[in-house]
Formats: C-alpha cells, structure tokens, sequence
C-alpha cells in the first residue's frame, strides 16, 4: 500500500481507469487522498443486471455526476433493466456529460415494468445532436426515442449503434445521419414499432455498415447510398412486399451476407469484394440466379454456406466468376446431412 500511495496523482488515475466504476469508488475509504481521488477518473460505466437494486446506484450518480473532476468524460456507460431508473434522471444525466464533453455515450434501457403499467419513453435529449465532443454513440433499447430537432450537427461522431429504437418521425433517422459527416461505423438493428417506413442511408464517409433488410418491420424499402464502405454486413435479408435500392460501393473489401430471397442486387454492389461470407437459404433453380457480366475479380476467400438442394449450381457460378479465389470454405446442410469442406485452390 506504501508504494502505491508513492505514486502520482496523474498516475493512480491512470490505473484506476481500467477498473469497474463500483470498485474505483470503493477507493474512497482507503484515506482522505484516496476520497476524491476516484472524481478524476474520465471513465463511468454503470452495468446493472436485473436482479441488483438500482436505486442507491442511481442516487449515487445523482449525488456525485456533477462533482466530477476530469474535464472531459471519456466514457459514460449506462444499462439498466429497472423502473427504478427514471428517464427524466436518465436524461438529466445525459446532459451532464454533454456538458462535460462526452467522447463515448452508451445507453443500453429498458423499463421492465411495463408488464403492469404503461411504457414510458426515454427522449434523448436535444443537446446531444450537437455535441461536437461525442465520437460514439450507442442507443439500445425499444423505450428509447430518437427524437431529432431540425438542428444537427455532430461532427466528431465516428460510430453509431441505433440497436430497436424508436423514432419521433420518419425522418428522423435520415436527418440524424446527414449531419454526421464522418460517420465511420454504423450498426442498426430495427424494431418492429419503429415508425420507419422507407429506411435511408445516404453517408458518404461510412466504412462499415451491419443492417438487416427485411420487409417485416412495416418497411416500404431501403435506400443505401456509401460509396466508401469497406465493410457491409447484412444479417438477413428476406425480401417480402417491400424494395431496396443499394448502390455501388466500389471499395468493399468485406462480406458478410445472410440471405433468402434474390442476391443479384446485393453481388451488383459488392463486386470488389476480397472476402466473402455468405450464408443462402434460397432453392436455387438454375444458374441464372444472377445475370451475366457479375464478377468477382478481387475475390480471394469465400466461406459458403448453404441450406438448399441444387447447392452445387451456385457454387459452379461462384468459381467461374472469381478467378482469384484461392481459400474455399463450403458448409452444405441439405435435410439432416451436413457437408463441410475447406479448401486451398
């Protein structure tokens, strides 16, 4: 304890840094220097199961988020489970950092209670969609709205998680992203109830883009519009009454598609991928499946996996159109017979 005390001020903050936030204010009681020692620390983060009580940590964070010391808050972490915590505290807490020049916020709520009484929303407050400071962002949970105002403007904004949110108005979404100018990461997971019709993405700057496209959210379509992606992962895509529009990302180096309805349009915008991984659900009739002149020049490592009859089609197309294929990784599921081969061409 002696040469643990020797150490800097500067330094023990440091350290403290990689704790959990219950063990760093648990310093507190070490001496008078250690009391407010922990106020420096620019790391929160507040991780509440369902089964722990969430009142004392909420007047705690009351009580001690504005006597914080550190100029900027690096991190401020929230997930709760609880009706315990009050979305006016929530957001009250939100502002704070906001205030404290937040650089990566996480709210992860979810009010439990409305199993006995009605659901009540957690608004994001106005002042964060011009936070220049915030470099993350991440909103989960299906009580959170996403209510944008007409002024936006964040420009340090480098990944965004939108994980079954709701949205105030249609344009929401749209209007958020086109003020995000760049935007990195992108990661959106819908909500069934999330008031979007027609889902735009239109960000020039992105990198790496992880959506779902699926027609059962009330979706009228998807527009997709980043020419930089590197990165495009799309966990489903099963195509009902609804249309998509995806645009050519001449730079995708990465792949990673989960289908069960028509490719062609998805292989049209990724033609230069080097790395592909693609998982089909779709009975492939012929090798039409997508038209003449698709290739895959850059391709060099595929990972196939397939749950249909008619498998080796598809994969005869795929090695005609990749000349440059040299690691093959082939899963076959057909009825109960699973086939698995991994290759080096």
């Amino acid at each position: 304890m002696d040469r643990i005390s020797g150490l800097s001020d500067e330094l023990l903050v440091k350290v403290l840094r990689f704790l959990p936030t219950k063990e760093v204010v648990s310093t507190s009681i070490l001496s008078k220097r250690w009391e407010v020692l922990w106020l420096w620390v620019p790391k929160l983060n507040f991780v509440m199961n369902h089964y722990e009580s969430d009142l004392p940590i909420q007047d705690f964070i009351t009580k001690n988020l504005l006597l914080l010391k550190a100029q900027v808050i690096e991190s401020f972490h929230l997930q709760c489970f609880n009706s315990s915590f009050k979305p006016e505290d929530i957001k009250h807490w939100v502002e704070t950092t906001i205030s404290r020049r937040v650089r990566e916020l996480i709210i992860n709520y979810c009010d439990l209670s409305w199993l006995d009484k009605p659901v009540v929303l957690l608004a994001i407050p106005s002042s964060l969609y011009t936070c220049t400071s915030l470099v993350t962002l991440k909103l989960i949970g299906d009580t959170i709205i996403v209510d944008v105002p007409r002024t936006v403007c964040l420009p340090s904004l480098k990944t965004l998680k939108l994980d079954s949110v709701a949205y105030s108005s249609e344009d929401s979404l749209r209007l958020l992203l086109s003020y995000c100018p760049v935007l990195e990461d992108l990661t959106i997971n819908r909500d069934r109830h999330d008031n979007v019709k027609t889902l735009v993405i239109i960000v020039p700057s992105l990198l790496r883009l992880n959506l779902p496209i699926d027609g059962a959210y009330s979706c009228d379509g998807y527009v997709i519009v980043t020419p930089s992606l590197k990165y495009f992962k799309v966990p489903g895509l099963y195509e009902e009454d609804f249309s998509y529009l995806i645009m050519h990302m001449p730079k995708v180096e990465e792949a990673d598609l989960s289908v069960e309805q028509d490719v062609e349009r998805l292989f049209e915008s990724i033609t230069s991928v080097k790395r592909l991984s693609l998982s089909v659900l779709l009975d492939i009739e012929d090798e039409s499946m997508y038209h003449n002149g698709i290739y895959f020049n850059q391709l060099e490592h595929l990972n196939l996996h397939i749950y249909r009859d008619n498998w080796s089609k598809l994969l005869v197309r795929l090695l005609e159109d990749s000349l440059k294929l040299r690691v093959l990784k082939l899963v076959v599921e057909v009825r109960f017979s699973i086939y698995n081969l991994k290759s080096i061409l």
